[in-house]
């Protein structure tokens, strides 16, 4: 398998998912910017979105959009348990924490990226402060967002939380999140990959 990644940004998730799930692969680096692959392919001809992550399957599926890699991905190693199995309540509780994570975090983030005006970040700051209430009421109670069992959900949280440094945003005042990227960060596969894209 191919996973196209930018370093730090969302594809973070997926190149978790796939250390921790012990999955062979293939990192290709992409130039966000220029749209090159670190190979100086287009990498518009791959994705048309012109965004990562990109993953080419073992049979040549093109997938995008990162909580539908990470289920993929889950589901080749069952045995890990990175994910509940299709068709039980668990896994809906699953994909719940993945949409959270992508509609109110992940795009919750990005006027903070592309320089929008200080009003509109104001609302956003504290748009997002309010969502962080929300995973800390829940991560007070639990290691992770289903429980004892780190799951792809975590790999994404893990990765949109970390962003907070890079936009100046402060979690202490959650102390749970606080913990939390700590105790994921700890994690060998999550170490693997914040090393590999250099993050470390």
């Amino acid at each position: 398998m191919k996973l196209y990644y930018s370093p730090g940004a969302c594809s973070l998730s997926p190149h978790i998912v796939l250390c921790e799930a012990g999955l062979p692969h293939e990192l290709i680096k992409v130039d966000l910017k220029t749209k090159k692959t670190e190979h100086g392919d287009d990498f518009n001809a791959i994705n048309a979105k012109g965004y990562v992550p990109t993953l080419i399957t073992e049979s040549g599926e093109v997938l995008t959009e990162g909580p539908a890699i990470v289920q993929f991905l889950a589901d080749l190693a069952p045995a890990k348990k990175l994910a509940p199995a299709a068709g039980t309540m668990e896994r809906v509780r699953l994909q719940e924490w993945l949409n959270f994570i992508s509609t109110e975090l992940h795009k919750g983030f990005s006027p903070l990226f592309r320089n929008a005006p200080a009003e509109w970040q104001e609302v956003v700051r504290s748009t997002l402060a309010a969502r962080f209430t929300t995973l800390a009421a829940t991560l007070e109670k639990q290691p992770y967002l289903l429980g004892e069992p780190f799951s792809v959900a975590d790999a994404y949280l893990f990765t949109v939380l970390n962003w907070s440094q890079w936009v100046k945003i402060d979690l202490t005042p959650w102390p749970a999140l606080v913990a939390y990227q700590a105790r994921v960060a700890a994690r060998p596969g999550v170490q693997q990959a914040l090393k590999k894209e250099g993050l470390l």
